[in-house]
């Protein structure tokens, strides 16, 4: 009988999914179960059954956790004649990835390769990887793995994992629970022939618990004699406990061999019979080890908790003398990695040329993208540390690789062993960055992250005077991004740098006190590069659009050029909502496009402010409402901004002036100031002069200490919309119409217009009236423009509506930007590398376009308008 008994429904499940990619629907499952369930089996099924599929496999090994991309390089190795395929940019991540060259390297830059990878295979026969063992992957090939799940849906290619707990929360899962009684009792039956004592059969039943591989290992562990006289019926762990039996009766020398062979689970057969002779094993050995080994071109355990028990049953000197000899086996040119480690695991106290091959292993490591192996590698380095403070520098560089891949606990625990090993003032002052670091990201009660920080300056400041200044700058970046600032102004007063001393004259004085400091320093391009929220939030707090746009761009570049998908997102945010003043709704919807396609990669939040943004500017009821009714409560202002814009430009005069008077209230950096405005226009509307009066002047005080043609067009609006001076609408135009900020510069207009109409001057307000109209339109500003609309009809004229057939009209956010990318001349395959999708996919959205705008070639894209939200 065959041991799937009771499978049918997975079984049905994963032809389901290889029949679908087969058909170029490509997609993945989870398989998850506790040990002993059949996932193992199952994959052998699948693998064997995929009939016209080329099949590729790997698995996770408990023991190599700690080396980045050794399972997808496992993987991939039957696909790399394809790699010349690939986009240089693409095949480069993956030589760096895989060892073949050196340089740095994002996992999810990894991940698009690997896709590619895939791709490139798949287009000569279907592909099915199968990867076992998915809890003991390392970090590196999980993420890259993870991602590729997403993102194979067309493409001939199904990829089926097996894990003992869920994992790849976006890839679907399928349960395996277990056996049915009837169902057990056949597979018992089938396992033992002989006689069976019902009740020992009962009480095995009971034991077993349904799992397949209990009740087929019992026979071979307890043997009939002893389970017929009910003796052997071991306990809840009875599939370890039968494979450590099965090994108890080798002779020792076919234990040592499996010994060498569970320590290092690539399975390279001239690797283990390497070392094997280093330890004088003979072939012979392999022999007696055959029933739970297989010593092949690969070396592959009978089951992966064979492997774990070979490993878990060896005596400790006996798996550090495997270790030793895996390490003198292994090539140190072409995998230095895996001989450090091997000599790190064998060793038995402190050495320091172990210790600094670690080092070294975990710079490589850190280059390629695998910061769980860096921390790995580095804490493990430490506890190898001879000295003191040689340790302690290598715990704290450990404890900094922990916080950066979210292991929170094990950084805190590190920081502590570091606190309590006596750091010098140097060394303490990294212990309260990173505890600075770790309070922001876990959000806790207690000190706040700024105190670490202040901390860590002041230690510095007597003997590493820089350092301590960007101690500060970072504390009053986080403050700042947390809404708390002021404690940090409080604590570098007399610091002596600019950006410091203007933020404390800010705060003591005013914004026409501090200008004379604040507005060089928005020029510094070296601060921002390395503070680049806080010159973002500074630039919007003085109403400095060049300023804004620049260190926004700045910081999409610098994210790029590291190919780090932590700041590249923050950058395309930033350019977002500097696009979206600007009135580029396209440009916006581009980078929103992007942040969005890599924060669905990487498993992160998108960044919902810059849609908020441009849902508001553009006036979308609905789209902003869902936004803000989903937007995490740490964004209030955000959302208080974008409601009271888009109240405005919808009219809905009462409604802003809540929304504005609770964003201001708050005095946060930046968005406060920037609904000052909205506030006053509210206030006009509503009758509340007081309200008007005093948010004009906060209004002013900003736009004149930023001196620029931004701010000082926006405050002269304000104050004509206070004071009805037409000279002030004047001044408000002149001003706009020589910056970059389109919407403003509409919105001046506008105000001016519908000002003219009530002053009973209707040809003057209608020359006005249509400027805004047809810049408002053509931007996209709906609201805006069907106030202008509104305006002209009240004059007499007729406004001319928006074609429903403009291309914003018809296209999602993704595919206005697949749409310009491909006007811009960008190939399937450059689409796919920037949106992190397979060209298949691409290709897809071009025909779903092509149809809405009723297009037949990528040629005639170029020749539409620019196609905006």
């Amino acid at each position: 009988m065959s041991t799937l008994v009771g499978r049918e429904a997975e079984i049905e499940r994963l032809d389901a999914l290889v029949r679908a990619a087969g058909e170029g629907r490509g997609g993945a499952l989870t398989l998850s179960a506790e040990p002993g369930m059949g996932k193992s089996t199952l994959l052998r099924r699948v693998a064997e059954g995929a009939s016209g599929f080329l099949v590729v496999q790997a698995s996770g090994a408990e023991y190599e956790t700690e080396l980045p991309f050794a399972a997808l390089h496992q993987l991939c190795v039957p696909l790399l004649g394809q790699m010349g395929e690939l986009p240089p940019p693409h095949r480069r991540a993956l030589e760096i990835a895989f060892g073949l060259d050196t340089g740095a390297v994002d996992p999810f830059m990894v991940g698009v390769a690997t896709l590619g990878l895939l791709a490139e295979t798949a287009r000569e026969r279907p592909l099915l990887c199968v990867i076992d063992d998915v809890q003991w992957l390392d970090d590196a090939s999980a993420r890259a793995l993870a991602f590729v799940a997403r993102r194979i849906a067309d493409e001939p290619v199904a990829v089926v994992f097996a894990t003992r707990e869920p994992a790849f929360g976006t890839v679907p899962t399928l349960g395996l629970a277990g056996l049915r009684e009837s169902e057990a009792r056949a597979l018992l039956a089938d396992a033992v022939r002989a006689p069976l004592d019902e009740r020992v059969r009962d009480r095995i039943l009971a034991e077993a618990r349904g799992n397949p591989l209990a009740l087929l290992e019992l026979p071979r562990s307890a043997g009939l004699a002893g389970m017929a006289g009910g003796f052997g019926v071991p306990a809840p762990g009875v599939i370890e406990q039968s494979f450590r039996a099965r090994l108890a009766r080798l002779p020792a020398r076919a234990r040592l061999l499996l010994t060498v062979a569970a320590a290092d689970p690539v399975g390279d057969s001239e690797l283990l019979w390497r070392a094997a002779g280093l330890l004088g094993i003979e072939h012979a050995a392999a022999e007696e080890a055959a029933e739970l080994v297989e010593f092949g071109a690969r070396v592959r355990f009978s089951h992966p908790l064979a492997r774990s028990a070979a490993y878990t049953a060896a005596p400790a000197e006996e798996r550090r003398r495997a270790h030793a000899a895996l390490a003198e086996a292994t090539d140190p040119v072409a995998d230095p990695d895996r001989r450090a480690w091997h000599h790190a695991q064998a060793a038995v106290g402190p050495d320091e040329e172990v210790a600094a091959a670690l080092e070294r292993s975990a710079a490589r490591a850190q280059a390629r993208g695998g910061i769980a192996a860096t921390a790995a590698f580095l804490e493990r380095a430490a506890a190898l540390t001879p000295g003191s403070g040689p340790r302690i520098d290598r715990v704290l560089a450990a404890a900094e690789a922990k916080l950066s891949v979210g292991a929170f606990d094990t950084a805190a625990d590190l920081l502590t062993t570091a606190e309590t090993a006596s750091p010098d003032q140097a060394q303490l002052a990294a212990i309260d960055l990173l505890r600075g670091r770790l309070s922001f990201v876990r959000h806790r009660g207690g000190e706040r992250p700024t105190t670490h920080l202040l901390r860590a300056a002041e230690r510095l400041s007597a003997t590493d005077p820089a350092r301590s200044v960007e101690c500060y700058l970072n504390a009053l970046e986080m403050g700042v991004l947390m809404g708390d600032f002021s404690p940090v102004v409080q604590a570098v007063r007399g610091v002596g740098n600019p950006v410091l001393e203007g933020m404390v004259r800010l705060v003591d004085r005013g914004h026409g006190a501090a200008a004379e400091l604040l507005r060089p320093a928005l020029a510094d391009r070296a601060v921002w590069s390395r503070h680049p929220s806080l010159g973002f939030m500074l630039a919007s707090e003085l109403w400095n659009y060049d300023a804004l746009r620049c260190i926004a761009e700045r910081a999409t570049a610098a994210g790029r050029e590291s190919g780090s998908f932590h700041t590249l997102p923050i950058g395309l945010a930033m350019r977002a909502a500097a696009a979206v003043g600007a009135g580029e709704f396209g440009a916006a919807m581009e980078m929103i496009s992007e942040e969005e396609a890599i924060a669905e990669a990487t498993g992160a939040a998108p960044l919902v402010y810059p849609r908020i943004h441009l849902a508001a500017m553009r006036g979308r009821r609905a789209e902003a409402f869902e936004l803000f009714a989903a937007v995490d409560p740490r964004m209030t202002l955000s959302v208080q901004w974008g409601a009271a814009v888009l109240h405005n430009g919808l009219g809905n005069y009462q409604a802003a002036l809540e929304a504005a008077r609770s964003a201001v209230a708050h005095g946060n950096l930046g968005t406060s100031g920037m609904a000052l405005p909205e506030l006053v226009e509210a206030a006009v509307r509503c009758g509340s002069p007081d309200v008007a009066t005093g948010a004009l002047a906060d209004l002013r005080e900003r736009a004149e200490a930023g001196g620029d043609a931004w701010g000082l067009g926006v405050a002269a609006y304000a104050r004509a919309l206070v004071t009805g001076d037409e000279e002030s609408y004047r001044e408000a135009v002149g001003h706009l119409d020589g910056s970059r900020v389109a919407i403003y510069r509409a919105r001046a207009h506008l105000l001016y217009g519908e000002w003219l109409r009530r002053e009973g001057r209707r040809r003057e307000a209608r020359e006005r009236l249509r400027v805004a109209h047809e810049s408002l339109t053509g931007i996209g500003a709906e609201a805006f423009a069907e106030r202008a609309a509104g305006e002209l009809r009240a004059t007499g004229e007729h406004a001319r509506s928006r074609s429903s057939d403009a291309p914003s009209e018809q296209l999602t956010m993704q595919e206005v930007h697949i749409a310009r990318l491909v006007a811009d001349g960008a190939t399937s395959k450059e689409v796919a590398a920037t949106l992190f999708l397979s060209p298949r996919t691409v290709d897809a959205h071009l025909r779903n376009i092509f149809r809405k705008l009723g297009l037949t070639s990528r040629k005639q894209l170029r020749g539409l308008p620019d196609i905006r939200g």
